[in-house]
């Protein structure tokens, strides 16, 4: 996805006005992230961003695209940043799950964000005619998983992780509790909470 460091828009006279692409879109982040897609009006977009009607429609399209790009925006932040750097690292299998946890229980409880995580529970009750905002969410759900069963494979090629490895329901076992701690944040749950459930979770390694 290409977002500019600046866009550009016209105002009536003619004249182009320029405004911070990223910055618009981390405030539409934070209120997609704190209130849910169906939840956040067009009225509070406009309003958080700081930005006129006409400017929305002319930068960013509609109110599903804007929601996209602000996944975007979310997933390569520092958060996912922190995934891929962990998952990169020469750390055994155990431990960069370890780490991963760890991470996810303070990014789930970082008071500069809403609590929790905004992928974990977006889109799963929306109506029939946003059926693509859902289809889009599992997918960002489900490429997730896809990384968590990728460091699991290698970590069985690299001996940390027997043969016989059931490497799909690992994923799908982490990606569970993954969204099972971000609801917890958001229930207002401590990070001290969260990592307690963090150490549990890591009882189920494998042998």
């Amino acid at each position: 996805m290409i977002t500019p460091e600046k866009a550009w828009v016209r105002r009536g006279s003619g004249r182009r006005h320029a405004f911070d692409r990223q910055t618009v879109v981390e405030e539409a982040m934070k209120l997609f992230w704190e209130r849910g897609y169906e939840g956040t009006s067009f009225v509070d977009l406009i309003a958080a961003m700081g930005i006129s009607a006409s400017t929305f429609y002319n930068s960013f399209g509609s109110k599903e695209q804007l929601f996209i790009e602000a996944v975007h925006h979310y997933i390569t932040g520092p958060g996912g940043e922190r995934v891929t750097k962990i998952f990169s690292a020469p750390h055994d299998t155990c431990t960069a799950f370890e780490l991963l946890l760890e991470a996810a229980a303070f990014d789930f409880t970082n008071s500069n964000y809403p609590a929790g995580c905004m992928i974990s529970l977006a889109g799963t009750h929306v109506p029939p005619d946003q059926r693509s905002v859902r289809d889009a969410m599992v997918k960002f759900r489900a490429n997730f998983e896809h990384m968590l069963k990728d460091r699991l494979r290698r970590g069985v090629e690299a001996g940390d992780l027997a043969p016989d490895t059931d490497v799909t329901e690992l994923a799908s076992f982490f990606g569970t509790v993954f969204r099972g701690m971000a609801v917890q944040a958001r229930d207002g749950k401590s990070r001290k909470h969260l990592r307690g459930l963090a150490k549990i979770a890591m009882r189920a390694w494998p042998a």
